[in-house]
């Protein structure tokens, strides 16, 4: 074991997904064995922002002390304990910012970067290492504090399956289940009144889980965030396929993020601290303008939470338990700035800082066909379970 770690702390940031409680619980007991205390932040960043050094009665709100008492269950079902937040610390907007730091910034223009001060926490708390759990946004401000010179080990979760690095994110296996389930649930209302069904599912920058739940369900049509839409084809297309079958109707899945031709994301509400409009309701505007083309009867549904509610199924067990193992072993094994992540299958690490290269979206050319609106999967001898 690496000398330098006697205590170390997690968080969650983000959306919640399935497995979360898994991963943590893993890590818990993993340090536990080894005689590593665990501090827990509440609600993601907040929470290690909220801290006050000096302030204990203050702190219990913001901080958890994980015994195993604290997490001998959390297993058994999704979400996360600790709770969750966009707190974004490099860039604090004065709602967000707590109240004891107001007054040292009283003078400062909005949004600020606190990072100093966010160090300054960990350093009172005596924390050696930190394992943050996260998508793309919370990951990101680790790789802020990756350079901070902070050491981390980072796991990726998200249901969009989009963080840049990792073939394989915490909760994507669940949220396909929940969306192929649903989309079988939904046949039965839609083809009872012959109609043309549009699900909205979850997916800013990447289409990842409209294609994969389109294709594994056999819907009739796929819009991704990738490929903006005609909506006239798309709806003849449509009605061709709901006259072809036999019970007289068709559907189609939808990313949030996706675009008709010439337009914009429908977005709405104000920005997040990562710069997020809260996206959903392309598909209401899809149906609208199909049902207004070709005279059909249109039912919308938005998944939307549905997707990642509930506890996690078999696979993102297995992945958030291992992915929990694998941070272990590197902090044991004295490593930091990494990010913990799935290539070709096979468990490995990349650096934490590959979070902030890109953005991981769908291979069109290999797995889309922009004309038809399909999933155009062939030839899958050697690519990983989930077609990256």
């Amino acid at each position: 074991m690496s000398q330098s770690i006697r205590r170390i702390a997690i968080l969650t940031g983000g959306g919640d997904v399935p497995g979360l409680n898994n991963a943590m619980k893993q890590v818990f007991f993993r340090a536990m064995k080894e005689g590593i205390e665990v501090v827990g932040f509440r609600r993601g960043w907040g929470g290690l922002a909220h801290y006050k050094i000096g302030d204990p009665d203050h702190n219990e709100k913001h901080v958890m002390e994980l015994a195993w008492e604290h997490v001998r269950r959390i297993d058994r079902t999704g979400g996360t304990f600790l709770h969750t937040s966009r707190t974004n610390p490099a860039r604090m907007r004065e709602d967000d910012m707590p109240a004891h730091l107001k007054h040292k910034y009283k003078d400062a223009t909005y949004p600020l970067d606190i990072t100093d001060d966010i160090v300054a926490n960990l350093e009172d708390l005596k924390i050696d290492a930190l394992i943050p759990i996260g998508g793309d946004d919370t990951l990101s401000y680790a790789a802020r504090l990756n350079q901070a010179g902070y050491p981390q080990l980072a796991i990726p979760k998200t249901m969009d399956n989009d963080v840049f690095g990792t073939d394989y994110c915490i909760g994507f296996s669940t949220a396909i289940s929940r969306t192929v389930d649903a989309i079988d649930q939904l046949r039965t209302p839609i083809g009872s009144h012959e109609r043309i069904g549009v699900i909205e599912v979850f997916g800013r920058h990447s289409g990842e889980t409209s294609l994969i739940s389109g294709y594994l369900a056999g819907v009739d049509r796929v819009v991704i965030s990738e490929v903006p839409f005609d909506v006239e084809s798309l709806a003849h297309l449509l009605v061709e396929d709901k006259q072809a079958n036999p019970s007289k109707y068709a559907i189609c899945t939808v990313s949030e993020g996706a675009t008709e031709t010439g337009g914009n994301v429908v977005q709405r509400g104000e920005a997040d601290a990562y710069g997020h409009q809260k996206l959903g309701g392309i598909g209401l505007l899809m149906s609208d303008q199909i049902k207004t083309i070709t005279g059909h009867k249109v039912t919308y549904q938005e998944l939307g939470y549905m997707m990642r509610c509930g506890a996690p199924d078999a696979l993102d067990r297995m992945v958030a338990m291992n992915f929990g193992n694998l941070a272990m072993d590197m902090l044991l094994d004295g490593a930091s700035g990494l990010m913990v992540a799935l290539q070709e299958g096979k468990y490995t690490t990349v650096g934490l800082n590959s979070v902030i290269a890109g953005k991981k979206t769908v291979d069109v050319d290999r797995f889309y066909d922009q004309k038809t609106f399909r999933p155009n999967v062939t030839r899958v001898a050697q690519l990983p379970m989930f077609l990256r």
